[in-house]
C-alpha cells in the first residue's frame, strides 16, 4: 500500500491465546444475532464489536466511513471513541487504494474495506493495542455485517430521499401553478427549500431595475426581523453580495458549510438571519436572474452532501419554471386589470365613468333597500365650459375638467363616488345614509368650491355649476329612476341660472 501501510493478520499471535479465540467466536455469534434479531445500524454493530474486543485485542476506537460519489467527500456514518482525525486520513487512503487487497494498518490502526456484491460501500477503521490478534474470519464476518448494514441503510436513505424529493417537488409544482406574482413564487420557493433541506430559516430577495433589490422577505422571520431585513437590503445593488455574484454568474446553487470560511454581504440575508451554514439558490427566468432564495441553519455548521447539491440544482430548475409562470400570470392579471380600469374609468380625469357609476348606484340602491338606509345622487353640469374651450382652447378645457375632478374628490367624503359622465358632466353618489339636508349641504359645498377661480396656463378661469339632487328611496327606488330624477333636477337648476336644485 505504501506510506507505512501493511497487511494485517497474524495467526501465530492467536495460537497461544484460546481466550481471544473464544471471544472472537462469540463475536461472530453476536454479529449474526444482531443482524437477524435487531434493526440494522452501524452503532449496533460497533457496540457488539467493542463489547467483545475491547479487552482481548485492546480495541479503543472505531469509525465507519462512506464515500459520497457526487463530491468525493468522506462521511462518518458511525463510530465509538475519539480517533476521528486519524481515522479519516486512513480511510481516505484505503478508498484511494485498489480494491481487493487485505486489511491494512499503520501505528496501531487497522482499516478494512467494506465490500458487498463486488462494490465498495465503506471503510471500517479501528484503533487498538493488539489488533494483530484479529482472525481473518472475524474481520471477514465483521466486514460483511457492516457492509450489509451500510448498504441497507444507504438503500433506505435513498428511498426516503426519493419519496421526500418527489413530495417536495409535487407540492412545489401544485402551489407554483397558482402563484399569482413573482413575489409569491419567491416566498413559496423559500418555504419549499427550507422544508426540502430541513433547515431552520429561509428568505428570498428579488431584484428590479438596474439590479437593485426591490423586495425582501424572511419567510421564517417575525415582523421586526423582516423590517430589519428590508431596511438593510431594499435599494441595495444585488451584485454587491458575494453570494449573489456566485449564484448569478454560475446559474447554480451555492452550498456553504461554514459561513466563517465564505464571504457574505455585511448586513445581508446571511448575517441578518445569523446563519452559520446555508444553501443559496438563484431564481432564474427566461430573461436572466430575478432573485435568490437562501435557507440555512443558525445553530451550527452543516455538511452538504452530493445528494443535497443535486437536489438544490433540481429545485433551481423547478424554481425558474415557477418564477416564469408566475411572471406570466402576473402580467396577464395586470393587463386584465388595466383593461378593466379603462372600461370603467374616464381616460382624461381618471375618475370612474358612466358604466362604473351605474353599477355602483345599482348596488347602493339594493343595499339601501335591504338595510332600510338612504343614498343620494348628485348630477352636475359646468356652466360656461363651452366658452373656455372657445376662447382658451381644448387643452385648457381638458386641464379644467381634470381640475374639477380633483376638487370634487377633495370635497366629498370617504366612500362617496365621483364620476365623469362625459363632456362637462359629472356625478357624485353619496352613501353613508344621507338625508335631504345632508345631501343639500354637500351639494352646496361642491357648488361653492367649483366657483373658485382656476389658474390654467397662467390665466384665471371661472366657471359655475348646475347641480341636481335625487334621493333614494324618497325620489326613486331603482338606479335608472334615480338617474332620471337627478338629471331632471340638474336641468331645472340650469334653467334657473345654476346652483343646486332638488325637485320632486
Amino acid at each position: 500500500m505504501g506510506s507505512g501501510l501493511r497487511p494485517t493478520g497474524d495467526a501465530d499471535a492467536l495460537a497461544g491465546d484460546p481466550a481471544a479465540q473464544d471471544e472472537q467466536s462469540a463475536l461472530l455469534t453476536d454479529l449474526i444475532e444482531a443482524m437477524t434479531r435487531h434493526t440494522a445500524s452501524v452503532p449496533n454493530v460497533l457496540s457488539v464489536l467493542h463489547a467483545r474486543l475491547s479487552g482481548q485485542v485492546g480495541l479503543q476506537a472505531s469509525s465507519v466511513f462512506t464515500l459520497d460519489s457526487d463530491d468525493g467527500t468522506l462521511d462518518r456514518v458511525g463510530g465509538l471513541g475519539e480517533s476521528f482525525a486519524d481515522h479519516v486520513t486512513l480511510a481516505g487512503a484505503v478508498f484511494r487504494a485498489p480494491a481487493g487487497g487485505p486489511p491494512v494498518r499503520a501505528a496501531g490502526r487497522l482499516a478494512l474495506r467494506l465490500r458487498i456484491g463486488g462494490e465498495t460501500v465503506g471503510v471500517l477503521v479501528l484503533t487498538g493495542t493488539r489488533l494483530d490478534r484479529l482472525r481473518p474470519d472475524t474481520l471477514a464476518t465483521t466486514g460483511l455485517a457492516l457492509a450489509t448494514t451500510v448498504q441497507s441503510l444507504a438503500s433506505e436513505r435513498s428511498r426516503h430521499f426519493i419519496a421526500h424529493a418527489s413530495a417536495t417537488l409535487r407540492k412545489l409544482f401544485e402551489e407554483g401553478t397558482v402563484a399569482a406574482s413573482v413575489e409569491a413564487a419567491g416566498e413559496l420557493l423559500a418555504r419549499s427549500t427550507a422544508q426540502a433541506f430541513h433547515t431552520e430559516q429561509s428568505a428570498v430577495h428579488l431584484i428590479g431595475e438596474h439590479g437593485r433589490i426591490r423586495y425582501a422577505s424572511g419567510v421564517s422571520l417575525n415582523v421586526e426581523e423582516n423590517a430589519a431585513l428590508r431596511s438593510r437590503l431594499l435599494g441595495k445593488f444585488a451584485h454587491e453580495s458575494p453570494v449573489w455574484r456566485a449564484t448569478a454568474q454560475s446559474g447554480a446553487p451555492l452550498l456553504v458549510e461554514d459561513v466563517a470560511q465564505s464571504p457574505v454581504r455585511a448586513g445581508g440575508l446571511v448575517q441578518t438571519m445569523g446563519l452559520r451554514s446555508f444553501i443559496a439558490i438563484p431564481l432564474l427566468s427566461a430573461t436572466g436572474p430575478v432573485g435568490m432564495v437562501i435557507c440555512g441553519d443558525a445553530s451550527g455548521t452543516r455538511h452538504w452532501t452530493g445528494t443535497d447539491r443535486a437536489f438544490a440544482r433540481t429545485l433551481a430548475v423547478e424554481g425558474g419554471l415557477i418564477v416564469d409562470s408566475a411572471r406570466l400570470r402576473q402580467a396577464e392579471a395586470q393587463h386584465v386589470a388595466e383593461l378593466t380600469r379603462r372600461a370603467y374609468h374616464d381616460a382624461l380625469t381618471g375618475l370612474p365613468n358612466r358604466s362604473q357609476l351605474l353599477l355602483t348606484t345599482e348596488q347602493a340602491v339594493a343595499d339601501a333597500a335591504r338595510d332600510g338606509a338612504r343614498a343620494a345622487l348628485l348630477l352636475l353640469d359646468l356652466d360656461g365650459f363651452k366658452g373656455v374651450n372657445d376662447t382658451a382652447g381644448h387643452h385648457a378645457g381638458d386641464v379644467l375638467l381634470h381640475a374639477v375632478g380633483q376638487r370634487l374628490l377633495e370635497t366629498v367624503r370617504d366612500g362617496d363616488l365621483v364620476a365623469r359622465l362625459g363632456g362637462d358632466e359629472f356625478a357624485v353618489l353619496l352613501t353613508h345614509d344621507p338625508d335631504e339636508a345632508e345631501a343639500s349641504a354637500i351639494a352646496g359645498r361642491i357648488h361653492r368650491r367649483l366657483l373658485e377661480p382656476y389658474v390654467i396656463d397662467g390665466a384665471l378661469i371661472t366657471v359655475g355649476a348646475s347641480i341636481g339632487i335625487a334621493l333614494c328611496p324618497a325620489d326613486a327606488t331603482d338606479a335608472a329612476t334615480l338617474m332620471r330624477a337627478a338629471d331632471a333636477a340638474m336641468y331645472q337648476a340650469k334653467r334657473h341660472g345654476g346652483g343646486v336644485r332638488h325637485d320632486r
